[in-house]
């Protein structure tokens, strides 16, 4: 890989995006409430024009924007970096009709996007996922739901289903042309032409899609499919976030499973299938774990099994709105309370029409997927390590101690220039491998994996250290490295664990690693001679 620098624009841009998350973000996320998706804040993400530019960046943009964001507000970078991995299959993989009638939404954050891939037995071993997606008898009675507005009945494909074009067809993220959903393009150019006046950073509608190109049902309320799938006993007190509506206990919605059903890892575990309705439509059957911004999500990109017994070759990408008959959900209490969540499909009913890319090739969507966030989310942890740097830089340079600064001890100095080396070199790493993905590279999924195995374990030892030479202070609640040390553990899990990267890597390597010949050694009474075999 050519040694490359950020251009001066670039950086410039970083500079804004951490103002811009310090000012206008951070505000928002503080008035969320824990563990709930942040409405307002994923809204304003849509109105400062960052949300749309998911769609028309490439992966290098995509790390920079996280990177930065995540220095300033951690909570606006997952949000950002949550609708996008929900939302980039269907960008990618969707037909026309799924994407006009999503990706508006998503881009001006009036619809939450989910990506439901784990189970509570198939978490590492992706493959093995066992939702199941079971066919539905051509004379089985109306399900009485709405099909993505398609009259709501079970029956032939709509005649958009499988009509993608070329540049659908598994695209690289760079790949696609700058034109976002709907036809809107990227200003492009300078921070200003990104975010528009006041300084050049926050114009309100900079890179929107306009109002009225949302696909979705007309009139309805930010979230009020997202309530639908919630269920379960909510915290007393607990307030709906922007624009949701409050939650209640028990809550479920129009056509879904009675409000008492149990999911979560305690619950007892159904596998997830796809059964096929005839030839053109499943029931969706089992559970799905450990998905962010489940139960609230407006809809989820859903990974079942179509084919038993096929691993890999066997599981279908489906597009799944939230207001579906069988779906519910319930929150999952965790170390960073974001929200997240376990969701359960009883006899879900999804058509062909729901499907993204192709049947049984699912897999392929869900890969494609992760080999684009997987270095964005070595770029969080990079923006994380900094700003658990920048605030020992400036603790040990003003605390006193032993008649002089912390920073005049050799052993404190040291370990600060340690953070600093191990946080350049997984920023390079980053961007090298988010640069490989925008060109195209063969060698994408190992660069993918190294830059998310070092950026996230730096990202442990680098807060973890700034820990440490705080001392207790930095342990009280509420304090920025607080905060930090329960963020920084979930990255090195999510999206593919470590030693998940470490496999992925050593078996690139040995995939392109030229094979020797054999030998064969042929021993006789007056020599040893090898041949080539």
């Amino acid at each position: 890989m050519t040694a490359f620098s950020l251009e001066p624009a670039q950086l410039t841009w970083c500079d804004e995006l951490r103002a811009l998350a310090a000012e206008r973000l951070r505000p928002l996320a503080e008035k969320g409430e824990q563990g709930r998706v942040n409405r307002a804040l994923v809204a304003e993400l849509g109105t400062l024009g960052l949300l749309p530019r998911l769609f028309t960046s490439g992966a290098l943009d995509l790390c920079l924007m996280r990177e930065s964001l995540a220095h300033a507000c951690t909570e606006a970078e997952t949000a950002l970096a949550l609708q996008g991995l929900g939302a980039h299959p269907v960008h990618a993989h969707g037909t026309e009709s799924q994407r006009a009638r999503w990706l508006p939404r998503v881009s001006d954050g009036t619809a939450v996007a989910a990506f439901a891939l784990s189970e509570p037995d198939a978490g590492s071993d992706a493959a093995a996922l066992s939702l199941r997606a079971e066919p539905e008898a051509r004379d089985a009675p109306d399900a009485g739901w709405d099909a993505a507005g398609r009259g709501g009945k079970t029956g032939p494909p709509s005649p958009d289903a499988g009509s993608r074009t070329a540049a659908q067809a598994g695209p690289r993220y760079g790949g696609r042309p700058a034109d976002g959903p709907g036809g809107a393009r990227d200003a492009g150019g300078s921070v200003a032409a990104r975010f528009g006046p006041d300084a050049g950073r926050f114009g309100p509608e900079a890179g929107r899609f306009g109002a009225g190109q949302a696909g979705g049902p007309e009139g309805a309320a930010p979230g009020a499919a997202a309530a639908a799938v919630r269920h379960g006993a909510p915290a007393a007190g607990r307030r709906a976030g922007g624009g949701a509506s409050a939650g209640s206990a028990g809550r479920t919605g129009g056509g879904r499973a009675a409000a008492g059903r149990e999911s979560g890892p305690g619950a007892a575990r159904a596998p997830l299938a796809a059964a096929p309705d005839g030839t053109s439509a499943w029931r969706l059957t089992g559970e799905k774990c450990w998905i962010s911004n489940a139960p609230e999500a407006d809809f989820y990109t859903v990974f079942a099994r179509t084919t038993p017994g096929a691993g890999s070759r066997g599981v279908t990408a489906f597009l799944v709105p939230a207001d579906r008959p069988g779906l519910t959900g319930t929150p999952l209490d965790m170390l960073s309370p974001h929200p997240i969540g376990a969701l359960a499909f009883d006899a879900v009913p999804v058509t062909v029409d729901d499907v993204l890319g192709e049947p049984d090739r699912g897999f392929r969507v869900a890969m494609d997927t992760l080999n684009l966030f997987r270095p964005s989310v070595g770029a969080f942890a990079v923006g994380m390590a900094q700003a658990a740097l920048d605030a020992t830089l400036a603790h040990t340079a003003a605390r006193d101690a032993f008649g002089g600064k912390l920073r005049d001890l050799q052993a404190v100095s040291h370990q600060v220039a340690e953070m600093a080396l191990r946080t350049e070199a997984a920023r390079l790493m980053v961007y090298a491998a988010a640069a490989a993905y925008d060109a195209g590279a063969a060698d994408v999924p190992k660069r993918a994996a190294m830059a998310k195995l070092l950026a996230t374990e730096t990202a442990q030892y680098v807060v973890d250290k700034a820990v440490q030479l705080h001392g207790a202070r930095a342990l009280r609640r509420g304090h920025l490295l607080e905060h930090l040390y329960r963020e920084v553990r979930a990255p090195r899990i999510y999206e593919g664990a470590s030693e998940v990267q470490r496999g992925i890597v050593a078996k690139e390597l040995y995939r392109t690693h030229p094979t020797p010949p054999t030998h064969r050694t042929h021993r006789t009474q007056d020599a040893t001679t090898e041949e080539a075999g």
